[in-house]
C-alpha cells in the first residue's frame, strides 16, 4: 500500500509539474552534452531494485514533517519558476520527489535508498556556466604548453596564433562534456566499487579533476598534431575523433586505477539484517491522507505560477530617449548588434560628440516570462562561431562613471574587417545597475511573486578602440554614461508606468 501510494504521488507531481519536467527532456534531446539524463531514472531504479532486500526491512511509517520538506522546495520551485531558471525548477522538482519519499516512507527508508535518492539530481541539466572557466583553463594550459615546447604563440583573449596557422578556443573546448559525463559515472562507480565514504569522495574528487587535465591535454595535443603535420591532421572530423578517444582512454585508466582498491565484497555500512518474521505489515490507514497531504501542498505551487502567467501583458510605449550634454544622435558606425532576445521594447540608436561615436542598445523587458527575460543564456555579445564578429574576452569590471565606482560588464570585440569594439554592459532592475545576474533574477522573481513591477532594462554602449590601446575608449563610454544614464533611467520609468 505505501509504495503503491507513491508511485501514485509521483505520477501525479510529474503531472502537476510537466512543463519542468519537459523542460529537462528537451534538452536530454537536443544536447549531447546532458544526454545521460534519459538513464538517470533507470538507473535509480535499478539501484532501488539492487538493495530490494535491505529496503524490504524497512518498516514505512508517514512523517508528516516531510511536508516542511515538500514545501520549501516547492517554495523553491515558485521562486524558480517566476523567474524563469530553469535548472533550479528542476532542482525544486527532484527534491520534492524526495520530499515526498520522506513523508510517505518516512526517515529509515529515505537513509537506506539515500544515494538512489540524491542521484536524481544528476538528471538535471547543470553545467553551461561552467563553459567560459573552463574555456580559460583550455587556453591557458594550451597556450602555457606550447611555449613550454618550444612553439612561439600571440594570444589575444580565447585566440592565438603559432607559426603554422591560428585557434581558437570555442564551446566545444570547453570540456564540459567531459566534465559531465566523468563526473556522473564516476560517482555511480564509486558508490558500486568503495563502502568507505573517504574513498568514494577521493574518487569524486578525481572523476572532477581528471577530465579537466584530460581536455587540457587533449587541446594541446590536437593543436601539436595539427601544427607538425602542416595543418594536415587534426583539424577536421578528426579533431573530434582524436578528442574522444583521448578521453576514453584517460577514463578507462582512472577506472582501473581505482579498481586496486575496490570494496564491492564487503556488506554497505549500516545495512540491516533480519528475518521474516520480524517484519510487520504496514498499517494502511495514515497513508492514504498523508498522500493526499502531499498532493495539496505540492498543488499550490503550479497553481499559483499558473495564475501570474494568466495576467495580461502591460501596454508599453516606445523607450524615448532625448540626447544629453551635447551628445548628439548620429550615422551607425558598426555593423555588429547585440543578441538581446523577447525584449517588449527595443532601441537602438547611435550618438556622437566631439567626434567620438557611442552605440545605445537598450532591451526593455515590461515582466519576466519564459523566453522573454532580462537575465537569459541567449542573451550575449557574439554568438559562438559568428562569420563575422569575435568575443575577445569578456569580465566584470570596476570603472568610474561620474562620481561613482561600480561594475560593468565588459567586452572587447573583433570584426574581420579590422574593426574593434569596447562594450559595456548592465542591468537596470528597481532603479538599481547590476551586473550579478544572480542576484538581478531573485529580485525580479520575488518582484513577480509578490506581484510588484518586475520589469527590467539591458543597456548596453559600445564605442570603437585601437588594438593596442584602449584608455581612450573607456573614458569616452564613461562619459557617455554619466551624461546619458539619468535619461536612460527615465526611460524605463516611463516605459513601465503602466
Amino acid at each position: 500500500m505505501p509504495g503503491v501510494l507513491t508511485l501514485g504521488v509521483f505520477m501525479a507531481l510529474f503531472a502537476l509539474f510537466w512543463p519542468t519536467v519537459y523542460s529537462m527532456v528537451e534538452i536530454w534531446e537536443r544536447s549531447e552534452t546532458y544526454a545521460h539524463g534519459y538513464f538517470i531514472f533507470p538507473i535509480t531504479a535499478w539501484l532501488l531494485w539492487r538493495s530490494r532486500a535491505a529496503l524490504a526491512q524497512m518498516q514505512p511509517a508517514t512523517e508528516l514533517r516531510g511536508l516542511i520538506l515538500l514545501a520549501l522546495a516547492g517554495a523553491g520551485w515558485l521562486v524558480a519558476d517566476a523567474g524563469s531558471v530553469n535548472v533550479m525548477a528542476q532542482y525544486g522538482f527532484i527534491a520534492m520527489l524526495i520530499a515526498v519519499v520522506l513523508t510517505l516512507l518516512g526517515w529509515p527508508f529515505v537513509r537506506a535508498a539515500l544515494f538512489p535518492l540524491l542521484f536524481l539530481f544528476f538528471a538535471v541539466p547543470v553545467g553551461e556556466f561552467l563553459i567560459q572557466p573552463l574555456m580559460g583553463v583550455t587556453a591557458d594550459f594550451t597556450v602555457a604548453m606550447l611555449q613550454l615546447t618550444g612553439v612561439p604563440v600571440y594570444r589575444e583573449g580565447m585566440f592565438f596564433s603559432i607559426p603554422s596557422g591560428n585557434w581558437s578556443v570555442v564551446e566545444g573546448c570547453s570540456g564540459l562534456r567531459y566534465l559531465i559525463a566523468s563526473v556522473t559515472l564516476g560517482v555511480l562507480y564509486a558508490y558500486l566499487t568503495y563502502r568507505s565514504w573517504r574513498r568514494r569522495l577521493l574518487f569524486t574528487v578525481a572523476a572532477i579533476i581528471v577530465p579537466v587535465l584530460a581536455n587540457s591535454g587533449r587541446a594541446y595535443l590536437i593543436v601539436m598534431i595539427a601544427h607538425l603535420s602542416d595543418m594536415e591532421l587534426a583539424v577536421g572530423v578528426d579533431h573530434f575523433i582524436y578528442g574522444w578517444l583521448f578521453f576514453g582512454l584517460v577514463m578507462l585508466l582512472l577506472f582501473w586505477i581505482g579498481s586496486f582498491w575496490r570494496e564491492d565484497d564487503q556488506v554497505e555500512p549500516g545495512t540491516l539484517i533480519s528475518t521474516p518474521a520480524a517484519r510487520r505489515p504496514a498499517p494502511a490507514g495514515p497513508f492514504l491522507p498523508a498522500a493526499l497531504a502531499v498532493l495539496g501542498v505540492a498543488a499550490l505551487w503550479p497553481a499559483y505560477s499558473a495564475w501570474l502567467d494568466s495576467r495580461s501583458l502591460p501596454v508599453v510605449p516606445a523607450l524615448q530617449i532625448e540626447a544629453q550634454h551635447g551628445w548628439q544622435p548620429g550615422a551607425a558606425f558598426t555593423t555588429w548588434t547585440p543578441h538581446w532576445v523577447g525584449a517588449d521594447r527595443q532601441l537602438r540608436e547611435s550618438y556622437s560628440k566631439a567626434g567620438r561615436p557611442v552605440m545605445l542598445a537598450l532591451d526593455y523587458y515590461a515582466t519576466q516570462r519564459q523566453d522573454a527575460e532580462l537575465i537569459n543564456s541567449q542573451n550575449f555579445m557574439i554568438q559562438q562561431k559568428d562569420l563575422a564578429w569575435s568575443n575577445i574576452d569578456e569580465s566584470i569590471v570596476r570603472v568610474k562613471i561620474g562620481d561613482d565606482v561600480r561594475s560593468v560588464r565588459q567586452a572587447r570585440l573583433r570584426g574581420h574587417q579590422g574593426q574593434r569594439l569596447l562594450v559595456w554592459q548592465w542591468n537596470l532592475v528597481n532603479h538599481r545597475p547590476l551586473v550579478n545576474d544572480q542576484v538581478a533574477k531573485l529580485l525580479l522573481a520575488f518582484d513577480r511573486i509578490r506581484l510588484a513591477r518586475d520589469d527590467g532594462l539591458s543597456v548596453l554602449i559600445a564605442t570603437p578602440y585601437d588594438g593596442t590601446d584602449s584608455d581612450a575608449a573607456t573614458a569616452v563610454l564613461a562619459r557617455f554614461a554619466a551624461d546619458m544614464e539619468p535619461e536612460i533611467a527615465g526611460a524605463a520609468d516611463r516605459a513601465g508606468a503602466q
